[in-house]
């Protein structure tokens, strides 16, 4: 039973991209201590020096703070168990080992890796459980100096319990594993660096963690862990066993776990296309834990106050795009305008824009953004929406001309260019005069009003024409209806 504030931690490896399942799990990390009042503490990873990366460390941390996952202790704000970085924490690790070994938690074991492979396969053969078979628990000191005046060097590996291991996950429920299944496991490497298995119990004992929240995929690991938080209790290191709580797998196509290597899995590709933070959080919380039966759209603040992780549900959650994309939107809608177009602003000029610089009309786009905005899915769509405002042409898109200027395109265009000329510039009138064109060719506005977005736009979906064409201005708007006639008529 844990006693205190809650004090929980997310713990990334600096390795490459962060991914989708990676983030949602500090999420829930987050929400549980912003719901409980507790600690967050953010914890890196960079023990494994040919892995890791100086870039990838401070790709972390800015992708932290892009979603708004603020964080109580650990890089750049400090705390009162610094330092954050397991690199930097080797001498407490090394104490630790020896301290569990002299106690008889641990021992060195000399069996090399052909016979560890031939042990196990001999198990698997007869039918029998393949972890470590415990060959060097109890050697002798006789037989631990042979082994080293063979030229061996030791790994240390951990001494589980002869006995069950039962612990009640936050998320699953009462589970128990047994001996055969949870053998004893190093915790050092040959060369003296401590492994995962060590470390991470060591800093969530010292750091005072109390809940462990983490991916499915570690939840074989708990059992050894928990029997090492109760060496470290008994050696004074820990003062209690955190609760854990395995939160269920993130899959991706073809019902498999989404693994790193998939595309949809990388964050920076919903950065890259403009995915709000909230919006992208928003879907992410929705990966196992609903605020609601009824409701899929809310804040991060409503996250916070409504989260339980007693919420989560063990099954496995499915990442779909498209829901992901249309929770985004719902945010984008909610934005202020001034809001929407300042997050605009990197899509509007290069690489995404493709239009000189000195093209942007900003008077011209802060008119289009409320138009735009209740249209775009992602803020990178804004590029293509308005596009045609700064582009001396519009740009062309063969299928888009071929959908809208079938056979008599040309005449409506002429009656339309006609209409339009002398109307009065303002939405109201050219939606009138484009009409009035369709009703003499025997059209409704629908299928009137396509050649002369696609004239004008390039597309044949876009901006609400009749608007898009007050902005674009009587002069520009006649010459791109001369050019398409010029081109139909060729």
């Amino acid at each position: 039973m844990v006693n205190g504030p809650v004090r929980v931690r997310f713990c990334p490896s600096p390795t490459g991209n962060p991914h989708v399942g990676l983030v949602r799990t500090a999420l829930f990390n987050w929400a549980f201590a912003r719901h409980s009042g507790g600690t967050l503490v953010l914890r890196i990873e960079d023990t494994d020096a040919a892995r890791d990366s100086e870039e990838s460390y401070e790709q972390l941390l800015d992708s932290l703070r892009w979603l708004g996952l603020d964080w109580d202790e650990g890089p750049e704000i400090g705390g009162p168990h610094e330092p954050y970085r397991q690199s930097l924490r080797m001498d407490i690790y090394r104490d630790a080992a020896e301290k569990l070994l002299a106690a008889g938690h641990a021992y060195h074991c000399y069996c090399t890796t052909a016979e560890l492979d031939a042990r196990r396969e001999a198990a698997r053969a007869a039918g029998r459980p393949s972890g470590y078979d415990g060959h060097c628990r109890d050697l002798s000191a006789e037989q631990q100096a042979a082994y080293v005046a063979e030229g061996r060097t030791p790994i240390v590996r951990f001494r589980m319990p002869d006995e069950p291991i039962t612990f009640t996950d936050l998320v699953r429920g009462e589970l128990t594993f047994t001996p055969e299944n949870v053998p004893d496991y190093g915790i050092v490497r040959a060369n003296g660096n401590p492994l995962y298995t060590l470390v991470n119990p060591i800093d969530d004992a010292l750091m005072e963690i109390t809940h462990v929240l983490r991916g499915e995929d570690l939840l074989s690991s708990t059992p050894r862990q928990i029997a090492l938080y109760k060496a470290l209790i008994e050696l004074g290191i820990a003062k209690d066993v955190p609760l854990f709580g395995h939160l269920p797998y993130v899959m991706g196509e073809g019902n498999k776990k989404l693994s790193k290597r998939d595309p949809q899995a990388s964050l920076n590709l919903y950065r890259e296309r403009g995915f709000l933070p909230e919006g992208l959080l928003n879907y992410l919380s929705l990966l196992g834990w609903s605020l609601s039966a009824d409701r899929d759209i809310f804040s991060m603040q409503e996250l916070a106050a409504a989260f339980d992780i007693k919420d989560v549900n063990a099954n496995p959650a499915r990442f779909d795009l498209k829901k992901a994309e249309a929770i985004n939107a719902d945010h984008i809608r909610q934005l202020d305008v001034k809001t929407f177009t300042e997050a605009c602003g990197p899509w509007l000029k290069a690489p995404y824009a493709p239009w000189a610089p000195e093209s942007f009309d900003a008077a011209g786009f802060e008119a289009l953004a409320p138009l735009a905005q209740t249209r775009v899915t992602v803020l990178s769509d804004i590029t293509a929406n308005v596009d045609f405002l700064f582009l001396d042409e519009p740009a062309e898109d063969e299928a888009s001309w071929a959908k809208a200027m079938k056979p008599g395109a040309d005449a409506l265009l002429a009656t339309a260019r006609t209409n339009i000329a002398g109307a009065e510039w303002n939405a109201e009138a050219l939606k009138a005069a484009v009409l009035a064109a369709g009703e003499e060719h025997g059209l409704k506005l629908g299928k009137a009003q396509a050649p002369v977005r696609v004239a004008v736009t390039g597309r044949t979906v876009g901006l609400p024409l009749f608007e898009s064409l007050e902005i674009l201005g009587r002069e520009r708007t006649l010459a791109r209806l001369d050019a398409a006639l010029a081109k139909l008529t060729s």
